[in-house]
């Protein structure tokens, strides 16, 4: 229920009170669409908030901390949240009384022939009270509305937090894949300028062709190049992690000896009806409809006639001392009704309505891309998986035909050039392998965003 006044106001104010009529109230919303019973992927893992503490990573604990207390955008969401409340704060006040108080002084001058200047003095004091009765029920719609904006925002709030850590987790394990990958091009530079060394001693002998050297120099110089690219992505990369955390690019410091973490178990994302209520988004989708079918309310109750009552007292005296010796008190109500407005009324009751209808839609909407999410989580990860032990397989394979091409080479039974496509192929699924695993971490860290509640933030 929402707030009614009550308390110091006047005994006539307070017997009018009861004369309200129909009163708004909000209702659960059901989803416009049809939910399924069960998601398609089913794991063992409890779904948690926290999720990104389930890595068991204390530096990616510590710069979702960080984010959450200095990032500027999410910081902007909690401005928007005050001046939601504000807002509500506004929209109720006129469901108490209003008291005004009133002060005045008054000097005249008169002069005559016969008394010459008299001077005159008159001093007063008021106090006026106010209330309008809401019997339609227009003024707690209102308030109303503006109380499920709150609730709304503070889903807001919630989902911004789920998103906010997502991406620091998505561009921290970034970050470590973009520097293994780093060590890797490393370790494959100094391979294939040592594989550069030999081809040119056996050219020098008479034993190569300048092909074979021209070929392995390309190659060291290809590795160079990707070198010197991700070099520059690996910088990016630091400077968004930085900004995420609220921070100057280039001021953040991260340990270098990270590695992608090891999945934990597959999260269960438990059964649709109840999911869709948790979700942050989700939740605050219903509380707009619900806003809006508030909004409609005091709008059709705006066509209807409204009751005011006042109170006021006043006093008057030559002497301020004076001015409590004697009060004059009146009690007033007036009833207005709108006869002819050209039908603004009617038209703002359209309005509000359309509204109320673009919310229920937004609400299915947000609802049919919610579970695509968790699907497509958890479809992708469920394939990675696949893809990922299919590259472990093609790695294997391809370090034995590299190794047995060289052998083969040496012995002079093969060119240069299939040994150099065997070596290219492996150093390539070392890469590509990496890459993999760090697309596995990413779903799952979809996954969990997509599965996230909210939790409590200081402050809520």
């Amino acid at each position: 229920m929402f707030p009614w006044p009550t308390g110091a106001a006047a005994l006539a104010l307070s017997a009018a009170a009861l004369l309200a009529g129909c009163l708004w109230a909000p209702q659960p919303v059901d989803p416009p669409v049809e939910l399924p019973a069960a998601f398609s992927a089913v794991g063992e893992a409890p779904a948690t908030d926290r999720w990104w503490q389930g890595f068991g990573d204390e530096v990616l604990d510590g710069l979702v901390d960080e984010a959450l207390a200095g990032n500027f955008d999410f910081l902007a969401v909690w401005d928007r949240l005050d001046q939601a409340r504000a807002v509500a704060a506004r929209a109720g006040a006129p469901l108490w009384p209003s008291l005004e108080g009133r002060a005045g002084a008054l000097r005249e001058v008169v002069r005559t022939p016969q008394a010459g200047r008299v001077y005159d003095t008159d001093w007063s004091l008021g106090l006026l009270a106010g209330y309008e009765v809401d019997l339609w029920g227009r003024l707690r719609a209102t308030h109303g509305a503006a109380l499920l904006d709150v609730a709304a925002g503070e889903q807001d709030l919630q989902a911004a937090a789920i998103s906010l850590a997502a991406a620091v987790a998505r561009t921290w394990y970034l970050l470590v894949e973009t520097r293994a990958q780093l060590e890797l091009l490393q370790e494959q530079l100094q391979v294939n300028q040592q594989y550069l060394d030999v081809i040119t001693m056996q050219f020098r002998k008479g034993r190569a062709d300048a092909t074979d050297v021209l070929q392995q120099r390309q190659l060291v110089e290809r590795t160079r190049g990707d070198l010197v690219r991700l070099q520059s992505d690996l910088t990016v990369v630091e400077h968004e992690l930085a900004v995420l955390v609220g921070r100057v690019p280039g001021t953040l410091e991260t340990p270098a000896a990270a590695a992608l973490p090891e999945l934990p178990p597959l999260p269960d994302p438990g059964v649709p009806v109840e999911w869709v209520r948790r979700r942050p988004d989700v939740a605050a989708a219903e509380l707009r409809v619900q806003a809006a079918d508030a909004r409609l309310a005091a709008a059709i109750a705006d066509q209807f006639p409204r009751l005011g009552l006042s109170v006021s007292a006043t006093t008057s005296a030559e002497r301020a001392r004076d001015l409590f010796d004697s009060w004059i008190a009146s009690l007033a109500a007036n009833l207005t009704a709108p006869l002819f407005q050209g039908g603004r009324l009617r038209a703002e009751v359209d309005r509000t309505r359309a509204v109320a209808a673009e919310q229920l839609h937004d609400y299915g909407q947000t609802v049919l891309v919610s579970l695509a999410e968790v699907e497509n989580a958890l479809t992708r990860e469920t394939r990675q998986e696949q893809y990922v032990r299919s590259l472990a397989e093609q790695l294997v394979l391809a370090r034995q035909a590299k190794d047995q091409t060289l052998e083969n080479y040496t012995k002079g039974t093969t060119d240069f050039l299939r040994y150099l496509t065997a070596l290219q192929s492996y150093q390539g699924l070392q890469r590509q392998l990496l890459a993999a695993r760090l697309d596995l971490v990413l779903f799952r860290i979809d996954l969990y965003r997509a599965l996230a509640g909210g939790w409590e933030n200081d402050g809520l």
